[in-house]
């Protein structure tokens, strides 16, 4: 990688089908949204298992999926979608795509700037893009926890919150800023049911504790998870991830 900041999590395809499939089954409105027609050029940005880009692919489009990861990138071709290891950040592209996607992938981008003009260069004039990500407010209840965690324990070091959570008009005045027009852009409260919140914590931040050693990340996911108890744990519905998306759709 060219700039370790634009890495902020790895990722093992195995845990994630497993314990996080609800991020692409839930994101089938936003397929909808995009409205892929036959025949259009369409790239899947943060690509993951392609199962989201095989669904576009079905509808009659020709997909190319990029991720950061080669794990998912590989994994998404095991599943039948052209992909390829490629950043947001580094995209090549040239008004080339009808149409760019992505979901549940820009809340990982520390340069929302460049990814946007990145974007807006890889449509063609009269290009649209389509994408949901976390919003302001997403995680709001795990984040303090983990605040919390950290701040108990000063060897654990700082906390890197690296997560871009936009309000509406923030993320607007970005894409408007790169050539982009906001036909539509809304924050939609999700709270989502998940398995448990202690693989939530294993696949979603790593990137938090990857300078942790073995005993330090345990004590830090057991500690979040109590804290997390009051307000995301329920014994009539079990654990609920407090999610927040942004949904957005503009075009060039």
């Amino acid at each position: 990688m060219k700039n370790n900041k634009k890495q902020t999590n790895t990722w093992n395809a195995e845990n994630y089908r497993k314990h996080a499939g609800f991020v692409s089954e839930l994101a089938i409105p936003v397929v909808d949204l995009l409205a892929p027609k036959a025949g259009e050029r369409i790239l899947d940005l943060g690509c993951g298992d392609g199962i989201l880009g095989l669904e576009i692919a079905q509808r009659g489009a020709d997909v190319l999926g990029v991720d950061l990861s080669e794990e998912m990138v590989s994994k998404a071709r095991a599943n039948g979608l052209k992909a390829e290891v490629m950043s947001v950040t580094d995209l090549p592209f040239r008004a080339e795509f009808d149409a760019v996607f992505s979901n549940a992938m820009l809340h990982w981008v520390r340069e929302p700037e460049l990814a946007v003009a990145n974007i807006a260069r890889a449509l063609k004039p009269g290009g649209r893009f389509v994408a949901e990500f976390g919003g302001a407010g997403n995680v709001h209840h795990i984040v303090e926890a983990m605040r919390t965690v950290f701040a108990r324990h000063p060897e654990f070091g700082v906390f890197d919150d690296f997560w871009y959570f936009p309000t509406p008009e923030e993320y607007a005045e970005i894409l408007e800023r790169h050539g982009l027009d906001v036909t539509s852009i809304k924050l939609i409260p999700r709270p989502t049911p998940i398995d448990d919140i202690a693989h939530w914590l294993a696949i979603f931040t790593n990137g938090v504790t990857e300078h942790l050693d073995e005993a330090q990340t345990a004590m830090f996911r057991r500690e979040v998870r109590e804290e997390l108890k009051p307000t995301n744990y329920t014994e009539d519905e079990g654990w609920v991830a407090d999610y927040v998306r942004l949904r957005v759709r503009a075009v060039r």
